[in-house]
């Protein structure tokens, strides 16, 4: 966290949170959304400005009930998340760079969502893939040192819960060869008890 933040909590330290006005979409952007997009449910106005995005990526923290914001000075401007926490594109080196900037840490679990959508989860990052990535990290499946067919990943997606669980299908983020699993991405947030839209009440099972 900024120094500056660290000095204006200390000095205004019950300043009211902010909810609805922040958001992060599928494709990692930050989203500033006023009173009209809110109640229009528009996605809001991309944030452009290089200097506020890497405020923004900076001081970018979650709270004890799971709720993700953006500590603007003394104020907590809360995150309506569209997927994941974390958004993540493939780098040429076959590394993943997260939306604030960050390479993410070495991948631990990857699953591919009943739309087609990827998540991985490294150390305390959840993020879901950029969908414009989805195509190339298809090409880094295989199974016993094959690439992966098509009508394969499909079998696989087709598969029951107890099926797909068994299944050897792995995927190499950053040189490490990580075990592909399915799942949904409300499961997911719930296992890693973080919340979508985070409001007042804060009640985690209606957030998300």
């Amino acid at each position: 966290m900024d120094d500056i933040v660290l000095a204006a909590i200390a000095k205004w330290p019950n300043v009211p949170h902010c909810y609805g006005w922040l958001a992060l979409d599928a494709r990692g952007n930050w989203r500033m959304r006023d009173e009209r997009t809110q109640a229009l449910n528009l996605p809001g106005d991309v944030i452009r400005n290089s200097t506020l995005l890497g405020f923004i990526n900076r001081n970018y923290l979650c709270d004890d009930n799971g709720n993700w914001y953006f500590q603007n000075g003394p104020q907590k401007v809360y995150v309506d998340l569209a997927a994941t926490p974390y958004i993540a594109q493939i780098l040429p080196d076959n590394s993943w760079r997260l939306h604030t900037g960050q390479i993410m840490p070495p991948a631990q679990r990857v699953w591919i969502l009943n739309d087609g959508n990827i998540v991985c989860q490294a150390d305390r990052f959840l993020c879901q893939l950029d969908d414009r990535d989805i195509a190339l990290f298809l090409e880094t499946l295989s199974e016993n040192q094959q690439p992966l067919s098509e009508a394969r990943l499909l079998e696989f997606m087709e598969a029951l819960p107890d099926a797909a669980s068994e299944c050897t299908i792995t995927t190499r983020i950053s040189d490490l060869d990580v075990r592909l699993q399915k799942s949904d991405l409300i499961s997911l947030m719930q296992e890693a008890g973080y919340c979508r839209q985070p409001r007042i009440f804060e009640e985690k099972s209606q957030q998300i």
